[in-house]
């Protein structure tokens, strides 16, 4: 699954012992650019933390996996990212067109003859 927006805040990186070992955790919350914004705590574990370094204020597109356990007769719910690609700040695929200027509509400088054609009218 995937998401995209901006990232708004970094919560302060998790570190612990498991049983398997160390374990670092870093959650981050993403808010949509949609009419209506939502906000998603992300998570991302281990070395994926360094793999994926993004910033406050960073347009990404987050690739995720969810995943719920019980615990206590209560469930929780875990988004884990996998993969974050920054995107470019400055392209507006679904905006409005550029602005032209008047050297956008100069004719060419071409002193060539025009190509005759053979259009009858």
């Amino acid at each position: 699954m995937e998401i995209q927006g901006k990232i708004i805040q970094l919560l302060p990186e998790q570190s612990g012992t498991g049983k398997n070992g160390q374990w670092r955790k870093q959650e981050y919350i993403l808010e949509t650019q949609d009419q209506y914004p939502r906000k998603v705590c992300f998570n991302l574990w281990g070395d994926k933390i360094d793999q994926n370094p993004v910033k406050e204020g960073d347009m990404v597109k987050v690739l995720f996996d969810i995943e719920s356990r019980e615990f206590n007769g209560r469930w929780y719910t875990d988004v884990k990212g996998w993969k974050i690609e920054t995107q470019d700040q400055g392209a507006a695929p679904d905006g409005p067109p550029p602005i032209m200027d008047e050297a956008d509509f100069a004719p060419s400088q071409d002193n060539s003859l025009p190509e005759e054609d053979d259009l009858p009218f």
